[in-house]
Parts: structure tokens; C-alpha cells; sequence
């Protein structure tokens, strides 16, 4: 096995001490030697043949109420520190790497599409063409408060100090623990949406902000070198979105108000972090040489661009103070506050030309290119907020109006009959919202809402999506409220498909959308599809929902091709397997041939936006590999499936949606063993997103979110989600003589290869064991049975991916990987026993002491883990 590399031992070593130290000042060197003698235990029953954990269960049956909580948050704060040793370590090794051109590097992406004969103006063509929006979204089950992500970051810093010599590094690093060790974990009340917002203003302040210019100048620098063609300054080819505080699907929380406070904010952000880099480049640009252009524009004085960029800092700072004007209530003078990203952009460009024009190249090409490259991604508003909301909001409001004017019920029309009434009036010139009207709560939130969004800047502003959309009602009724509310621009109105059932009917209905007329027009030739990765895989199961998702993709891209009318496709993914994770450029270059053409949509997700984007160097990385796949897909795409890859995946997905659904929906155990098994009802108490765990409370499994789903079935390391149904559809393809075709599927089609790897990755997380000793303290006699056949099966699908993969054990080929599970199983495993425990004695009598450990266990599993939901 390929060992840990020596220098994120050490790390990991010396944290682990530092918090050991933090721990024995605190609470006494007795209790450090209890939490040292559960590590040895647990070590003990991971190293052994036959994994025998009875001598931990009795070290941990013998600790008294009040050591509970401290033992899980010594574990849990050692996870947390063990998760920042391998990130800072990734970053250093990928500074050794920066200057080679590795295999997954852009650079040589950028040599291989010239070998297959594309010209160095087609890639540079392809790439400035190119938008990607990562669409930053908030997370029901993030588990680590704000306040210690901070302090974690910062523990980054020191350990990047530390590795540069710096003698004070240690010494910070130790004050940094304790502090950690003396704040809570669990915050004590949920956040709120505008709280979830500065969380992500924050990810681009602390690390977007720096990543971003340092990004597209490597992606500049390596296109020149590799095919001798640049970048343009002003071209960005990934921006970022937000749904936090737009996103209102099943979040009561998010109101009208709410998303107007979150558009301000975010203008505010942009406009003071432009601020300080304004002013950080006036003390730069001292120099008096001038083109003849800009002293006709700033006059003869001695300091010709600090004068024109006093003007700008001026306008900044006009921005800022109409902006929080505006959030105090206050009317405010908009008349030197920047209204659009060319205002910016053009006081900077007319410094850029002047340096180059005076042989000052090396100047312009500094930090005034990185404010330009800054512009060009974020603009003056940071973040593009996207608005969601189920289309059963929308149709509420046309009920009561049909109601108001005695028309009937809308909701009772047939399609045509709505279609006709919505086109009718969005070709009217009178309006439709009477004056004596009164509508419900309900539905003045709808409305008011949509006023917001139409007064909103359009540069503010991203998609409008509808979820559960099903008919070209649904975008028509967003459009016509849209429009009613005095919008002045075609905002993208995006359909949602979530189900399976719903997937399978996108194409009739985005055909039956752009076959009206009126509405084809309206969209200028651009459809955005959004494509539900979650809600489909807890409706069908991980395999028939990747497949649904693989043909609804096809056949949208098909379809849209024959209406000459552009694509953008929306992937809602999450961060695990089931709600459609994994890496994802990987993921990209597994999409159908021609679905990726220059643009994508792209979620990213609460924790993975730490894990991903929280240090620029990762940042830098992760951009640049999102960036290569999308270029790689556009312009090189993988072939199609072959007719017998596709009638054997068809067969297999039937047969795992059978199997899931047998289960999942008509097992009658399967219900009340979840809910005994798993921590999903105390997960409901945890105050983590803004979100409530369910779209409904009265509702059952059903109803549940798709991310509490996975999250309840991770933390007992059974991964449900994310192989069952799987497991007798792969079965059955390799009894049935078409093992050789399966292993053919894995090593020729990147969508079936991908679906596999990240199973494996998955399921190298489960343990079985584990699972039974939940069942065993919390599952009733009768209902273990069904908990032993899903531990049969899980055994089953290990053993069949490693038949498809022609390897003795799970992450053969990902030692790494692999090791750092390992390493990491004995100090998750003592929470899963003491949550085992606390789960049983909090539901027989609770106990506040033990509802805060059984928290931090979760907090504790989910960061060994790496995952939640």
C-alpha cells in the first residue's frame, strides 16, 4: 500500500498534538488518557482479522454523562484538523506540479485538441466562447458553524506560513486550536438565508476573489505558450450564481424582502472589494507618462492615472453608499453609482491601453489586469442571483385571479386552455392585477417577489427556475407575472425536471414550448433546461435516475437542434453520489455527445464549495479542470453509447427501478426501519440550514429532502441511496452472459465508467458492521430483518464492482484514496457507537447533555467522512 506522504504525517501528527495539549489544559490529563485509550481501541478493532470493537463499547460504556459530549468533540475536532492537513497538502503538491503539464492539466488538453486537428484559433475561439456558471447554493446538513470554517481557514495560513519557515506559525497554530476547542460546534439557532448568503460572499472575499484573476491568467499564459494565442482580457469563461437567498422551493424563509436585502448585499460586496483593489492600485500607479487619450480625459497633471482612478474610487464609493441607502430605507442619489459593468471596465481599459502605448507593458499586466480579469467574472454584483419556485405557487396565483374575475378555475383548465389564456395576455396592453383585488398571503409573496426581481438590475440577475414544471404553462405563467411586474429585459425562465417521470417527458415538453410561436421568440434562440439529479435518484434509484438523466439530455439536444435553437444545460447536482457528485469534470466529460456545447450550468453545493473552492490554489485547480472538460466536451465529446451498451443499461436500469421501488416504496418495514435505524428524526432538531429537513411536515419519506435523505442513511454508513436497485441490475447483467459486455461498457463509455467509480468510492465508505450495531441498539427484532438483507446486498454490490473491475478490493487503483479511509475509520468509529448509544438513550429519555453530543457526532461523521448530503 502506498503510504501518506511523510510531510502530511507530520502535519497531521503535530495538530493531532497540539490538540491533545489544548484538551489536557482543559479537562485534565486523566481524561486525555480516556480519549487516547478509545483511539488505541478502535485502532485495535480496525487492525484486527476479525473486527471485535467489544472492549471499545465497554471503554464507552463506562464514561459518565458529562464525558460524553467532550470524547465525541475531541474526535470530531481531530477529523475536522486531519481534513485541513490533507487539503493544505494537496495544495502543496500541486505547487510542485505548477509549472508540468500533467495529463489532467489544460495545457495538455490544449496539445491533444491540436494532435486531432483542430486549429489554435478554433480552442482560443471555443474557450473565449465558453460560459460556465457555478451556482453557488446553500446546505440543509452543513454541519461546521461560520465561525469555525473561519478559524479553519486560518489554520491554512499558518500551516502555508509554517512550510515557508515562518517561527511564529507554531505558536498561532496552538492558539488557533484551543480556541476551536473552547467555541461550540453547533450553533444555536438555524441561519437565515441572508446568513447563508454573506457565507458564500465570504467563500468568494477569502479565496474566489484571489483564485480568479490567478486562474484565467495561467489559462492566458498556458494557451500562449501551448497553441500562441491569448486569452481576451474581458472574457471570463466561468462566472458564478447564487440561489442563497433566491432559492424559495419549500423554504418558507425566503421572502420577497429577503431576496431584495441579498441583491443589495451583494452589490454592496462587489463594490468594496473593487474598492480596495482600486485603492491598492492608485498607490501602485505613480507614474507620470501618459497616452494622449487619457490626458484628454484626465487633464495635465502630474499623476494622470491615480487622478482617473480617484474618479473611480469616488463612484465606488457613490455605489456603496446608495446601496446601503437603500437597506436603511432611504432614497439616495444614483446618480454617480455604477449602473453597469462597461462603467467600471472602461476608466480601467483606457489605464491598460495608456501603460501598454507607453511601453509600460509589464505595469499594465500586474494588477490592473487582475481587477479587469475580476471584472470580467464577477461584474458589479458579485454573484448572478437565480429566483426558484414550484410551479404550484405560480398557478395559485392565476386560480385566485380566474376566481376574482369569475372566469372558473384555472387550475381546472386543460393545457390548451391555459396556454391560450396566458399567451392572450401576455400580448395584452392592459393589465391583469386589478386595483380592488386582494389576494392571500400566499400569493402576494409570489407577486411581490416577482416585483423584486423585475426592479433588480438585469446584470443581478441569472435564471428564474420552476420546479416541478411539467407543462409550457408553467414558463408562461412566470413570464406573464414577470412581465405584469414591469420587467424590462426576457429573463431566462428555466423548467425543472426532477422525477423520473419527469425527465422521461422533457422533450415533449420543451417541444411543446418552443412549437408556440410567441414563446420561441422570446427566448433569442437560447433554452436553459435544468436537470434534477436528487429528487430523481430518491424517486427511481441511483441507476435509473443517471440513465433518465442521460436520455433526457439526448434527446433535449437533439430536439433543440432541430428547432435551431441553442442549449444550456442546468445540472443540480449535489455533493454525493446519490444527488449525482463526484468529481466534476469527470462527470462533464461523461454527458452526451453535444449536450455540452460552450456553456453549462453547474450547482455546487454548501460543503463541497469549502472543500473545492475555500483555498485559491485549490480554487485554481478545480476551475481550471471544470474549464478543460467543458472545452473537451464542446469541441472533442465522447462518443455516443453503442445500440448494445444501450439496450443493456435500459435493461438494467428497468430492473434497478424495480428493485428500489420494491423496497423504498412497498416494503412495508422499509419505513419504520428507516426512521429506527437512522438519525433522520433528530436531524430535523439540528439547527443547520435555513431549510426546513421537509417539504411538508406532516409528510413521510416522501416528503423528506433529498439531501436529509442521504445524510440519515451516510451517518449509519449504510449508502443506501447510492446502490440500491443497483446491486440486482448489475447482478443480473453479469449472470446473464454479458459479464464481458458490462466490463466492455466500463472500459470504453465514460457515462457507464463514471457511474461505476463513484459508486466504488461510495460504497468503500460503508461498513457493515457499523450498520448492524445501530440496528442492534435501535431497530426492533422484527424490523432487523430487513436491515440484514440490505447488509447482504450491500456485501453483493462490493463483490459485483469488483468483478466489473476485474480487482480484488474496493479503490484498487486509488491507494491514496483508499489509505485515507483507512486512516481515518478509527476515529470515526467511536462516534458511530457513542451516536448508537446516545440515539438510544435520547429516545427513551432525552437528555440535553446528550442531544449536543449526539450533534457533534453527526458533525464528527460527516467530517470523516468528507460528506453529508
Amino acid at each position: 500500500m502506498t503510504d501518506l506522504h511523510e510531510a502530511l504525517r507530520d502535519d497531521v501528527r503535530m495538530l493531532g498534538a497540539s490538540l491533545g495539549e489544548t484538551i489536557k489544559s482543559d479537562l485534565g490529563e486523566g481524561f486525555l488518557d480516556k480519549i487516547e485509550l478509545v483511539r488505541q481501541l478502535a485502532k485495535k478493532g480496525r487492525t484486527d482479522e476479525q473486527p471485535e470493537h467489544e472492549q471499545l463499547l465497554q471503554a464507552l460504556r463506562e464514561l459518565s454523562e458529562d464525558d460524553v459530549l467532550p470524547l465525541a468533540r475531541a474526535f470530531n475536532q481531530f477529523l475536522n484538523l486531519a481534513n485541513i492537513a490533507e487539503e493544505h497538502h494537496r495544495v502543496r503538491r500541486q505547487r510542485e506540479e505548477m509549472d508540468v503539464c500533467t495529463a489532467d492539466s489544460i495545457c495538455t488538453l490544449f496539445a491533444q485538441l491540436r494532435k486531432k486537428g483542430f486549429s489554435p484559433q478554433q480552442v482560443a475561439e471555443a474557450l473565449s466562447k465558453t460560459r460556465i456558471d457555478l451556482v453557488l447554493t446553500a446546505h440543509p446538513t452543513e454541519v461546521n458553524r461560520r465561525t469555525l470554517i473561519q478559524k479553519y481557514d486560518d489554520i491554512t495560513q499558518c500551516l502555508q506560513l509554517k512550510d515557508r519557515g515562518d517561527p511564529d506559525a507554531g505558536h498561532r497554530l496552538d492558539e488557533l486550536i484551543s480556541q476551536i476547542w473552547h467555541t461550540d460546534e453547533i450553533r444555536k439557532q438555524r441561519p437565515t438565508p441572508v446568513d447563508e448568503a454573506k457565507w458564500g460572499f465570504a467563500v468568494i472575499e477569502n479565496s474566489l476573489w484571489t483564485a480568479v484573476p490567478k486562474f484565467l491568467r495561467r489559462l492566458d499564459a498556458q494557451l500562449n505558450e501551448t497553441l500562441g494565442e491569448r486569452l481576451p482580457l474581458e472574457c471570463s469563461p466561468i462566472r458564478f450564481a447564487s440561489w442563497m437567498g433566491g432559492d424559495r422551493d419549500g423554504n418558507p424563509n425566503v421572502t420577497a424582502q429577503v431576496t431584495e436585502e441579498v441583491l443589495l448585499l451583494s452589490r454592496w460586496m462587489a463594490a468594496d472589494l473593487y474598492l480596495s483593489d482600486v485603492d491598492a492600485l492608485r498607490a501602485e500607479l505613480s507614474m507620470h507618462q501618459a497616452s494622449k487619450e487619457l490626458r484628454e480625459r484626465v487633464g495635465e497633471g502630474a499623476e494622470p492615472y491615480r487622478k482617473l482612478l480617484g474618479e473611480v474610487r469616488e463612484r465606488l464609493e457613490a455605489t456603496k453608499l446608495w446601496v446601503e441607502n437603500q437597506l436603511d430605507g432611504q432614497p439616495g442619489d444614483s446618480l454617480a453609482v455604477y449602473l453597469n459593468d462597461e462603467e467600471l471596465l472602461e476608466p480601467l481599459l483606457l489605464c491598460h491601453r495608456s501603460l501598454q502605448q507607453c511601453g509600460m507593458e509589464i505595469i499594465a499586466e500586474s494588477a490592473l489586469e487582475d481587477i479587469i480579469r475580476r471584472i470580467a467574472c464577477f461584474g458589479l454584483t458579485l454573484v448572478k442571483l437565480d429566483i426558484r419556485q414550484s410551479s404550484d405557487r405560480h398557478a395559485a396565483v392565476f386560480e385566485e385571479l380566474s376566481q376574482f374575475y369569475g372566469l372558473g378555475s384555472y387550475n381546472g383548465w386543460s393545457e390548451e386552455g391555459r396556454q391560450s389564456f396566458l399567451l392572450k395576455e401576455l400580448q395584452s396592453r392592459r393589465p391583469l392585477l386589478p386595483n380592488d383585488w386582494q389576494p392571500s398571503a400566499e400569493v402576494q409573496e409570489v407577486i411581490d417577489t416577482c416585483r423584486v426581481v423585475a426592479n433588480a438590475e438585469q446584470s443581478a440577475l441569472g435564471s428564474y427556475v420552476i420546479s416541478m414544471a411539467s407543462q409550457p404553462s408553467d414558463v408562461l405563467a412566470v413570464i406573464l407575472l414577470l412581465r405584469e411586474m414591469g420587467i424590462g429585459h426576457n429573463m431566462r425562465v428555466v423548467p425543472l425536471f426532477e422525477t423520473l417521470s419527469d425527465l422521461d417527458n422533457a422533450r415533449d415538453c420543451i417541444n411543446a414550448l418552443l412549437s408556440v410561436d410567441w414563446y420561441k421568440a422570446y427566448t433569442g434562440g437560447h433554452q436553459e433546461v435544468m436537470i434534477g439529479y436528487s429528487d430523481s435518484s430518491k424517486d427511481a434509484g441511483q441507476l435509473a435516475a443517471a440513465w433518465g438523466q442521460f436520455k433526457a439530455q439526448e434527446s433535449l439536444t437533439q430536439l433543440c437542434r432541430d428547432h435551431g435553437v441553442h442549449l444550456t444545460l442546468f445540472h443540480g447536482r449535489g455533493g454525493t453520489v446519490g444527488r449525482g457528485g463526484g468529481p466534476s469534470h469527470t462527470a462533464i466529460l461523461a454527458q452526451p455527445p453535444g449536450s455540452v456545447d460552450h456553456s453549462l450550468r453547474l450547482t455546487e453545493q454548501g460543503e463541497m464549495i469549502r472543500f473545492k473552492y475555500g483555498i485559491p490554489d485549490l480554487a485554481v485547480r478545480n476551475l481550471e479542470l471544470c474549464t478543460g472538460a467543458v472545452l473537451q466536451a464542446t469541441l472533442d465529446p465522447a462518443p455516443g453509447p453503442e445500440t448494445s451498451w444501450r439496450q443493456q443499461i435500459e435493461s438494467m436500469a428497468q430492473c434497478g427501478l424495480r428493485e428500489y421501488r420494491a423496497i423504498v416504496r412497498e416494503d412495508p418495514m422499509f419505513v419504520p426501519y428507516f426512521r429506527a435505524a437512522t438519525p433522520e428524526q433528530e436531524l430535523a432538531k439540528l439547527p443547520l440550514g435555513s431549510r426546513p429537513a421537509k417539504r411538508r411536515q406532516d409528510g413521510g419519506v416522501e416528503s423528506l429532502r433529498a439531501i436529509p435523505w442521504i445524510f440519515a442513511w451516510t451517518q449509519i454508513r449504510l449508502m443506501l441511496p447510492a446502490w440500491l436497485g443497483t446491486d440486482k441490475a448489475l447482478a443480473e447483467a453479469m449472470e446473464e452472459r454479458s459479464a464481458g459486455l458490462v466490463r466492455q461498457m466500463y472500459q470504453q463509455w465514460p457515462f457507464f465508467r463514471a457511474t461505476i467509480d463513484m459508486l466504488e468510492m461510495v460504497l468503500a465508505k460503508s461498513d457493515r458492521n457499523l450498520s448492524a450495531y445501530y440496528d442492534e441498539r435501535l431497530v426492533s427484532q422484527e424490523l432487523r430483518i430487513l436491515g440484514s438483507s440490505l447488509r447482504s446486498r450491500l456485501g453483493d454490490i462490493i463483490q459485483l464492482i469488483n468483478e466489473v473491475k476485474q480487482q480484488e478490493g474496493l479503490l484498487q487503483e486509488s491507494p491514496v484514496i483508499r489509505q485515507s479511509i483507512d486512516v481515518r475509520n478509527p476515529y470515526i468509529d467511536p462516534l458511530h457507537f457513542l451516536q448508537a448509544e446516545l440515539l438510544n438513550r435520547d429516545r427513551n429519555q432525552p437528555d440535553q447533555r446528550l442531544e449536543q453530543a449526539l450533534m457533534v457526532t453527526m458533525a464528527g461523521i460527516s467530517a470523516g467522512l468528507r460528506n453529508t448530503g
